[in-house]
């Protein structure tokens, strides 16, 4: 009995000095420069957000450093990769997407595992496509497009920002709802496709809408469609892609930070808890509004489980469109 009794005593120190070392650790956090590694240049629709992210936290942490990094390059790998080799300490994190995630299955010879290789820290916000054309195309109405390419099947075309991107993506699953065949015109990068798009070189295009509120606003283009179960207050006269006739439009665009497999719990927890007050602020909610976003908070396990599932959607999406990624 004494040296069982001993033993225990010797496990529950062991497991009140863990504890307390994580809780100071959580305490201290961050006590040196934090970097968030953003797979994309600067400029584009995911940079601007991740920045706002990195002041916003900063200001609740005393001024603490946080560095937007941005790697770029082969489809997302390079930077991801970062992530995925730095050390699991909570000073490396990664600003991706949902589509991410689910198109990292396209891509053969990937240097890691979408799911294995990484944990959730917290959501940031979801992001709602708009399905825009130019305004010379002959359709007012998702119905009427949906007819239009049904009578000339390969001949509209779409523009994208490459290959397996979420704008993609977004296309093929409309196809596959409607039974419609459009041309796919693969860009490199959201920039060019929207001055193609703007010049009529392209027909149509399924775009974030942060990225062409502008665009819509000014009339040089024309809305049919927005994501979501509700229409947005930045486009209120813009149906829903269920009001317009197509119904289970479900791909759903988010954000979120994530980290290397290992990270300590404690401290993703205490970047998602801080991320949390601030999507509270009335200050956020009306900037996430402006741009035709929803701010999100979620505790790491359960955006660790966002991350899985967004990799079954957009991978049956892949798989049922027989998308084929080229180096």
């Amino acid at each position: 009995m004494k040296v069982f009794t001993a033993v225990v005593q010797g496990v529950s120190a062991t497991l009140l000095a863990a504890l307390a070392a994580g809780a100071l650790a959580q305490q201290d956090y961050p006590s040196r420069p934090v970097r968030i590694i953003v797979p994309f240049p600067p400029g584009g629709s995911t940079d601007p957000m991740a920045r706002l992210v990195a002041a916003k936290l900063s200001e609740r942490w005393n001024n603490a450093t946080i560095v937007v990094d941005n790697r770029p390059g082969g489809n997302t790998i390079i930077g991801t990769s970062i992530v995925a080799r730095a050390a699991p300490d909570g000073y490396t994190m990664g600003y991706c997407g949902a589509s991410f995630f689910g198109t990292a299955t396209l891509i053969p010879d990937i240097p890691y595992n979408a799911v294995t290789d990484f944990v959730g820290v917290t959501a940031i916000a979801k992001s709602h496509v708009v399905l825009v054309v130019h305004p010379t195309m002959p359709v007012k109405t998702l119905k009427e497009l949906v007819a239009l390419a049904k009578s000339k099947p390969g001949e509209i075309n779409f523009g994208t920002s490459g290959i397996g991107t979420s704008t993609h993506l977004y296309a093929e699953l409309f196809q596959q709802l409607t039974g419609t065949k459009l041309l796919h015109v693969p860009y490199k990068g959201s920039g060019p496709v929207t001055n193609d798009l703007l010049a009529g070189r392209v027909n149509m295009s399924f775009q974030i809408s942060i990225t062409q509120i502008p665009n819509i606003n000014a009339g040089r283009l024309r809305p049919l469609a927005v994501s979501g179960d509700k229409r947005l207050k930045a486009l209120p006269d813009v149906p829903t892609f269920e009001e317009a006739g197509v119904p289970k439009f479900g791909l759903e665009g988010w954000t979120c930070l994530s980290a290397p497999k290992g990270t300590p719990l404690n401290i993703r927890t205490k970047v998602a808890s801080t991320w949390a007050e601030v999507v509270k602020t009335p200050e956020m909610e009306a900037l996430m509004e402006k741009q035709g976003m929803e701010a999100m908070a979620a505790p790491p396990d359960e955006t660790t489980r966002m991350i899985k599932a967004s990799v079954e959607e957009y991978g049956k999406v892949i798989k049922d469109a027989n998308i084929v990624f080229k180096r």
